[in-house]
């Protein structure tokens, strides 16, 4: 069966623009409603550890004012675990952060980090939290997901977007491969990083994926389009591919 594909929209960078000078615009919670309306089924949002964008009071918002589900990616630490707690979102997904990265750079290591994320899963899960993994399109990272019984994992198409030719074909195969060996094993696939109008068609016409979850580049279109337009036009993109 060939579902439907979801989006979510990342409004992190929203927030970034409004830190930039310390303003009180533009609102992010303002840009997720605006998301929804224009067609997202979700918002996602990354609370990082030095607040560099979304910040707490946000969260708090998010939780309180949307009607589709809220997806925060968090690290996996304890403060992050205590504020998933305190909010309840819809769904948790847990990220690799380092202070010096500009963004998610890669996926989280959950094969060697087993011991510390199975705690955190136990926990988020009996909190009813959706919980998933963001990683690589990799056999093992896989296998990790399955050992800690995560329903969801979402694979990193960062290396993907960034290739092109015989090199993006090969990581196209990984991104499929990993999808059906999650599916197969009962594993819900997402997938986002670096997606745009240009590459998102082949991601989203794996079969197995299920959402795709896009920020930065929706949110720099917005400044030419609009948001409404820039998501209507991913929505678009993304069904056309799904056929």
């Amino acid at each position: 069966m060939n579902h439907p594909i979801r989006l979510g929209v990342n409004i992190d960078h929203v927030a970034t623009v409004r830190n930039a000078r310390g303003a009180g615009y533009p609102d992010p919670v303002r840009a997720a409603l605006m998301a929804a309306d224009a067609g997202a089924d979700g918002i996602t949002a990354h609370l990082r550890e030095d607040r560099r964008h979304i910040t707490d009071d946000d969260i708090a918002r998010l939780a309180a004012e949307l009607t589709i589900p809220l997806n925060l990616e968090m690290a996996a630490t304890d403060e992050m675990l205590a504020i998933a707690l305190r909010h309840r979102p819809h769904a948790a997904c847990i990220v690799p952060e380092k202070r010096e990265e500009r963004t998610t750079e890669g996926g989280i290591d959950a094969a060697g980090q087993h011991n510390r994320l199975a705690p955190l899963v136990g926990e988020l899960a009996a909190a009813h939290i959706r919980v998933s993994l963001f990683i690589e399109p990799d056999a093992r990272q896989i296998e990790a997901a399955i050992r800690l019984g995560v329903p969801v994992v979402e694979l990193h198409t960062g290396r993907y977007a960034e290739l092109d030719g015989e090199a993006r074909t090969d990581e196209l195969r990984r991104l499929s491969d990993a999808a059906a060996l999650a599916a197969k094993n009962g594993i819900e696939v997402h997938a986002g990083h670096g997606l745009t109008y240009d590459n998102v068609g082949p991601i989203a016409a794996i079969p197995q994926v299920r959402e795709l979850n896009i920020g930065h580049f929706l949110i720099g279109e917005a400044l030419f389009l609009g948001l409404d337009e820039s998501v209507r036009r991913m929505r678009a993109e993304m069904d056309a591919a799904r056929g």
